[in-house]
Formats: structure tokens, C-alpha cells, sequence
């Protein structure tokens, strides 16, 4: 999902700085206004990196926490599968144990006659 966020945050960049300069070279403005307002865009461009930098940390921030939390819950519930598990498996030993039981004690009760 940060991937796919990341990956539009950077098309919708590159998308309106294209879009800015080829707006600015199609204008109908003389060469030195065009150089002044691309002059101006080039130094507006680390703000606007800056920008998309703390957009993308703060969706990178907030998907950790998410995830974070949904590991929480994952974690919690893999912790009950395995007491589950390991009753389960105690109930089936004992219920084995309980069920052969009877059986060595009725061999070990017959006397051999030799």
C-alpha cells in the first residue's frame, strides 16, 4: 500500500512539473520571461520536494502504526492457537495414556507359568 501511495504521490510531482514546464515554454511569453518564471519554478521545486517528502513520511508513519497494530492483534490470536494447540494435544495424550492403561495393568496381572 506505501508503495502504491508513494508511487502516485510521485506521478502527481513529476505529472505537474511537466505539465508546469511545458506549460511555460508553450506560453506565449518572450525567452527572458519564460527564463525569469522557470528561474522561479526551479527555486520553488526543494520546497515542493520537501513537501511530497513529509506527505510521504507521515503516510509511511501512519501505515506502520497500522500494521503495528493489526501484528498486535495477529500476534495475540497466534498466541491462542497455540495454548489451544497444546491443550488439545495434553487432552489426547491423557485420553491416550488413560486408554492403555487398563491394558498393561490386566497384562502384568496375568502370572506366568513358568
Amino acid at each position: 500500500m506505501a508503495k502504491k501511495t508513494g508511487a502516485f504521490l510521485g506521478g502527481i510531482f513529476l505529472g505537474s512539473t511537466v505539465g508546469t514546464l511545458v506549460g511555460l515554454l508553450a506560453a506565449p511569453r518572450s525567452g527572458r520571461e519564460t527564463r525569469q518564471i522557470l528561474k522561479k519554478s526551479a527555486e520553488a521545486l526543494p520546497e515542493l520536494a520537501e513537501d511530497l517528502s513529509s506527505t510521504v513520511q507521515l503516510q509511511a508513519d501512519r501505515l506502520s502504526e497500522s500494521a503495528l497494530k493489526r501484528w498486535d492483534g495477529t500476534l495475540a490470536r497466534l498466541r491462542e492457537a497455540i495454548a489451544a494447540g497444546i491443550e488439545a494435544s495434553q487432552a489426547q495424550n491423557q485420553a491416550l495414556h488413560d486408554s492403555d492403561a487398563p491394558q498393561s495393568e490386566s497384562s502384568s496381572s496375568v502370572v506366568d507359568p513358568l
